[in-house]
């Protein structure tokens, strides 16, 4: 339509659009003449963009004032300081001179290349103390701006109404007490309810393509985190998953959360052009709720892989082991002979440095307490010995050390309640073409910790398997060889002997190469995993009785809930067939199995801690059948529904039969004609049969049998 105007009009005015050459018209500068060009809209938009102002510098004041000669000096010293929290842009620390006096006016100006690295920079050094009269103040650039122009006349805040959020912990008031698990196969994540009593699954929440890698849930089962190219997002709530926060971070792996859900720590590798140089490397440290980076961490790969089996490009993960507790009070990082322990409360070093200890290899937190431990190999040929070492943080303070001589490595492995640490120690024969085991034993609770050492009654046995049982005071151990190894059962605590190791009895020749403590403690699963095929032993602790044996041929992965009750082990596609997973009792009872094509990943949705305290929860153990009596009922109504449902799909079945029986009677009595005069006339031998009153016919014929000719003579 407006070509037609254009030409029309150029016609009434004599113009031959043949003769013209468009690119030839220049308007003046500022003129549009009210034509605006087809991208008006996107240039407007980066106007937008441009024009929100300055938002990668900070200003920081309170600096020394200086002269000339020491302008250099200062200009490193905040270099220093500014280059470790992001990227300054070339020539982009510009600090004001008086040029009357030559002295520096007390503040600067600093360029980043994001604005997210200067909210950083100005978040990690605003009240950061130089020295005593010099205490930084630091604001962003943008802010000037909006200072300056604020109104003389207060106005009041306009009041929004309150809108309330879903409860995040919604899913835990379930009528029916049953529990959440994410799972993955091919493209799909779907949530579900493990439903025991209907054995199945119910469907809760399914999304194809909801993450480009793996989902995991957060330590209290608040959230469940999803990867993306553009960073990583947190989704909550009972069954809707509504996007909660997301994470820029490009292209990222890894993510791991804080104990107590207040971080997320973000990890992206990349691979350098040169195959000989090292990968690189960032992570992140976001607040999970606000969004806000609280601190990233740039480096090579081989700065992260100390301390830990390989994660991605080489490096260890998690990266950062976190300490405190639920309270997410500190994070630390081992680097080669150094410790870093930073505080999240300024997400700084604690006393500005990190500890050295060196060739320090391993680091482990209590889970309940500021300790951490920490394990030294020997050195100089064993003329250094190798040691175990407790440390208090923050003080930095020593609690206990204990040195092992001949040592070819060590494990350590905390209980969860914090009350003992056990280190598997892998010493040297005499001859040293041999190594043997046993362990060292800390009770963390007690006065002094004392130590215990503990051999197999067969030191020469390799232990194949080792773990602590949750809110409880016993472990397991698999040792001997292969194929039918023994699994022995220890308590730190008996009636009788209330602080010594004490052997409660050994299983032999089982086929077991793992071990699965209930979260609750008192039951353990025996599991041949691998070269075993899926074989599986429910055993209890308390009875030292094996509940039941059976096997999930191929078996990958076995996973309790959070819970204690039922258990699932699943086949993921590292194998070909029989991918999906079987969801069984404590006890060892299948309850239901569930294929899937191409299913990589099962995950239950963690609980947190009860709010119950031990002494009411051992109370309920006890009495169990006072508060079942409930339960015991509504599992029969189930029963008893199940039934009634059983009954009615057999009848629905039997319905179905008969109507489709009717179905093929009534088409064949419409075809009967057609089939009849297709024969002409004559209806078929199964017709004939069904008829109730039929024509018997009776039919006469000769059979000529011989014919013989005589002569006969008179």
């Amino acid at each position: 339509m407006a070509n037609i105007d254009i030409d029309s009009r150029a016609a009434q005015l004599g113009i031959d659009w043949s003769q013209v050459n468009l690119d030839s018209i220049h308007l003046p500068p500022g003129e549009d003449f009210g034509i605006q060009s087809d991208d008006e809209g996107v240039y407007h938009d980066d106007q937008l963009e441009f024009d929100t102002g300055f938002g990668n510098i900070i200003v920081v004041d309170n600096l020394p004032v200086v002269p000339k000669a020491k302008f250099e000096k200062l200009e490193n010293v905040l270099k220093k300081i500014y280059n470790q929290l992001g990227v300054i842009k070339e020539n982009g620390l510009w600090m004001p001179v008086d040029p009357d006096t030559g002295v520096t006016l007390g503040y600067c100006f600093i360029e980043f290349n994001t604005p997210q690295e200067a909210q950083n920079a100005k978040e990690k050094t605003h009240g950061y103390k130089l020295d005593k009269s010099h205490i930084f103040a630091v604001n962003m650039f943008d802010d000037f701006d909006r200072l300056m122009n604020v109104k003389e006349e207060w106005e009041a805040p306009q009041t929004k109404p309150y809108v309330p959020g879903e409860n995040l912990q919604k899913w835990l008031t379930d009528e029916k007490a049953r529990d959440q698990l994410v799972i993955r196969s091919g493209p799909d994540t779907e949530v579900l309810w493990n439903d025991p009593r209907q054995k199945n699954t119910e469907p809760v929440h399914k999304r194809p393509y909801w993450t480009e890698s793996y989902v995991q849930w957060s330590p209290l089962g608040t959230y469940l985190v999803t990867l993306h190219k553009q960073g990583a997002a947190v989704w909550g709530g009972a069954d809707t998953f509504t996007r909660l926060m997301r994470y820029q971070h490009n292209i990222v792996k890894l993510v791991d959360f804080s104990p107590g859900e207040k971080y997320l720590v973000t990890y992206h590798s990349q691979e350098p052009s040169n195959p000989r140089d090292a990968s690189k490397v960032e992570i992140k440290v976001f607040d999970v709720r606000t969004g806000r980076m609280m601190r990233d961490f740039k480096g090579s790969a081989d700065e992260f892989s100390i301390g830990g089996p390989g994660g991605v490009a080489g490096a260890s993960w998690p990266v950062f082991r976190w300490g405190g507790g639920k309270e997410d009070k500190y994070f630390a990082k081992l680097s080669k002979n150094t410790i870093s322990v930073y505080e999240t409360e300024t997400f700084g070093l604690i006393d500005k440095k990190s500890m050295k200890v060196d060739n320090v290899v391993d680091i482990c937190w209590s889970p309940t307490d500021s300790i951490l431990s920490l394990f030294v190999p020997e050195q100089g040929g064993g003329n250094q010995p190798a040691k175990v070492a407790l440390v208090q943080i923050p003080s930095k303070v020593e609690l206990r050390q204990k040195n092992l001589f001949s040592v070819s490595d060590c494990k350590m492995y905390w209980q969860s309640s914090g009350e003992y640490l056990a280190v598997k120690v892998d010493r040297y024969t005499k001859t040293k073409k041999s190594t043997y085991s046993g362990f060292e034993l800390f009770r963390i609770k007690e006065r002094d910790i004392p130590i215990e050492v503990l051999e197999l009654d067969n030191k020469n046995d390799k232990i194949i398997a080792f773990a602590w049982e949750p809110k409880g005071h016993r472990f397991a151990v698999i040792h001997g060889d292969q194929p039918r190894p023994d699994v022995s059962f220890y308590t730190m605590k008996t009636a009788q002997h209330g602080g010594r190791v004490t052997k409660l009895g050994t299983l032999k020749a089982k086929q077991a190469n793992a071990l699965f403590w209930s979260p609750s403690g008192k039951y353990i699963i025996l599991a041949g995993l691998k070269n075993f095929n899926g074989q599986l032993e429910f055993f209890n602790v308390d009875e030292m009785e094996t509940m039941a044996t059976t096997e999930h041929f191929m078996a990958t992965d076995i996973e309790w809930d959070p819970t204690g009750r039922y258990v699932a082990t699943a086949v993921t596609s590292v194998h070909e067939m029989e991918n999906g997973f079987t969801v069984w009792s404590f006890n060892g009872k299948l309850l239901y199995r569930v294929l899937k094509d191409h299913f990589f990943q099962l995950a239950w949705r963690p609980r947190p801690a009860s709010f119950l305290s031990p002494e009411k929860e051992e109370e309920i153990a006890k009495n169990l059948k006072k508060y079942s009596k409930k339960y015991e009922a509504e599992d029969q109504d189930v029963s008893l529904l199940l039934s009634e449902q059983d009954r009615e799909k057999r009848k629905a079945l039997k319905e179905e039969w008969e109507k489709w029986v009717m179905q093929w009677k009534s088409l064949h009595e419409e075809e009967k004609l057609e089939r009849q005069n297709l024969r002409d006339g004559e209806i078929s031998d199964e017709e004939e049969d069904d008829e109730e009153a039929k024509e018997v016919k009776e039919v006469e014929f000769e059979d000529v049998i011989d014919v013989t000719e005589e002569i006969v003579q008179e």
